[in-house]
């Protein structure tokens, strides 16, 4: 039987920046972030020292627990071991008005789809991030924009004797909050020194070169659609959480996050979700295709606006996307439950205009976030369409892997909740340098000048975070 979390109150008048700079120092801190006080986007949650760790690479799994010596070495699907793992702890029962009592949470690296479907390896694995890496959270703090309520939750894991989880569920939340009462003061943005160098892994020749080589796979009937994408690397003196700070001001988005992690610091602010299962099956996803940029002012702004309105590429592209969705969600949903939202809409963003669609379903009692993974991992927004082919295609197009790059990141929650974007507009610090990858979908229409600028539309927000501010035109080295 599931048991309720402990749910603690929590007054204080420090914003969302401030309470988590007071736990940013511990181990596998995180803040996952909308900050909007209105709409369904409205909840941030954040939390620090998880019980247990779970990391994934090429099949190969490791798990660990902060109450046992050692690691566990598990080899096969890691989503299958991942949810054999979660099944062993008690099932907590979901808070309708609370949407994270207590989880997973983490990412899924792009490449685990190769653990899904068979695809060919052509790309490099230079960076070797892992492909599955969550922490397991029993206590948290979820904020309300909207009411402005802040609320401990805490589930007593790993105990599962229920006095005994009660003990523990108490002493961590009353921790949690003694932490977060703390007179860390919020650090300032400060100038900083913007990056020397960044480097991306396409010319602009080049880079048009595979849109066009992508074009002539459309043409020849080989896929439909395919997502192309480049790859900027740089050294900078700033510090993630201050770019997060930086990013979230320029371009705020409602499925943003920061992890601190110990061996990769990731800065997300993406707009797109990829899953959200609710407590009673129901199931969304919102593909995004088609990108314009805001205007410099009204008018261009405007006509930037119909422009995406009017273009029957973007809509086309689209359409692709979400008949793959339908199929996806299908696969795992009642029959007849899935539907998508049609006409689309064009959603506004800081730097942005997006063409987005909702795609529903519902699913049987006995399928939850795993089967639904297994059948719609990676998002079809981010590969194309058929998307086997359109990830063989990807990986002889890109010369390096993506890593976290259009995977997915959020929460799984012990109870059977989870919501889930896809890891666009990111950037992520490994071994003392920044990363950050930017594409847009392929189709037969496309124009490889167009597409290629597209890219730097897109990477507009993550330069001016990095303080970058020259030509970004000039090949693989920009100075």
């Amino acid at each position: 039987m599931a048991r309720k979390p402990l749910m603690m109150d929590f007054q204080t008048d420090k914003s969302v920046n401030e309470l988590f700079e007071c736990i940013k120092e511990l181990p596998y801190s995180f803040l996952l972030d909308t900050g909007q006080p209105t709409g369904k986007e409205r909840f941030s949650v954040l939390g620090a020292e998880p019980f247990g760790i779970i990391r994934s690479k090429d099949g190969i799994t490791t798990i660990q627990r902060k109450d046992r010596p050692g690691k566990e070495v598990v080899t096969g699907n890691p989503l299958d071991v991942m949810k054999s793992w979660l099944a062993g702890f008690s099932e907590i029962k979901a808070i309708p008005e609370i949407p994270f009592t207590g989880g997973a949470v983490g990412f899924l690296g792009y490449d685990l789809g190769r653990q899904l479907e068979r695809v060919p390896s052509f790309a490099v694995d230079d960076l070797q991030t892992p492909d599955l890496y969550f922490g397991l959270y029993d206590v948290a703090l979820v904020i309300d924009h909207f009411t402005g309520q802040k609320t401990i939750v805490s589930t007593g894991h790993p105990e599962v004797e229920e006095g005994r989880a009660g003990k523990r569920a108490g002493e961590r939340a009353c921790r949690l909050k003694e932490l977060l009462k703390g007179n860390r003061e919020c650090s300032p943005l400060g100038p900083g020194q913007p990056p020397v160098t960044v480097r991306a892994n396409f010319t602009k020749q080049t880079y048009q070169e595979h849109v066009k080589k992508a074009v002539e796979h459309i043409l020849n009937g080989d896929i439909f659609q395919v997502n192309l994408s480049q790859r900027f690397e740089l050294q900078s003196e700033l510090d993630s959480w201050q770019l997060f700070k930086e990013l979230k001001t320029i371009s705020p988005a409602p499925l943003s996050a920061y992890f601190n992690f110990p061996d990769i610091e990731v800065v997300c602010s993406s707009p797109e979700r990829f899953l959200k299962l609710d407590h009673n099956k129901r199931v969304e996803t919102c593909p995004i295709k088609g990108t314009r940029p805001r205007g410099a002012s009204k008018e261009e702004d405007l006509q930037n606006y119909q422009e995406l309105k009017q273009s029957q590429k973007d809509w086309a592209e689209l359409t692709m996307i979400v008949d793959l969705a339908r199929s996806d969600l299908g696969k795992v949903c009642k029959i007849g439950s899935v539907e998508a939202d049609i006409p689309y809409r064009i959603e506004t963003f800081p730097t942005v205009f997006h063409l987005v669609s909702t795609v529903r379903g519902r699913l049987p009692e006995d399928k939850g976030i795993f089967e639904l993974l297994k059948a719609a991992f990676p998002g079809g927004s981010i590969t194309g369409a058929p998307k086997i082919k359109a990830m063989e295609i990807i990986d002889r197009l890109e010369p390096v892997r993506r890593g976290i790059y259009t995977g997915s990141l959020g929460y799984i929650g012990f109870d059977g909740r989870a919501d889930l974007n896809i890891v666009i507009r990111t950037i992520i610090k490994v071994r003392g340098k920044y990363y950050f990858q930017v594409g847009g979908g392929i189709t037969a229409e496309s124009n490889p000048a167009a597409e290629y600028y597209e890219t730097l539309d897109k990477a507009k927000a993550l330069l001016r975070a990095l303080r970058f501010e020259g030509s970004i035109y000039h090949g693989p080295y920009i100075d």
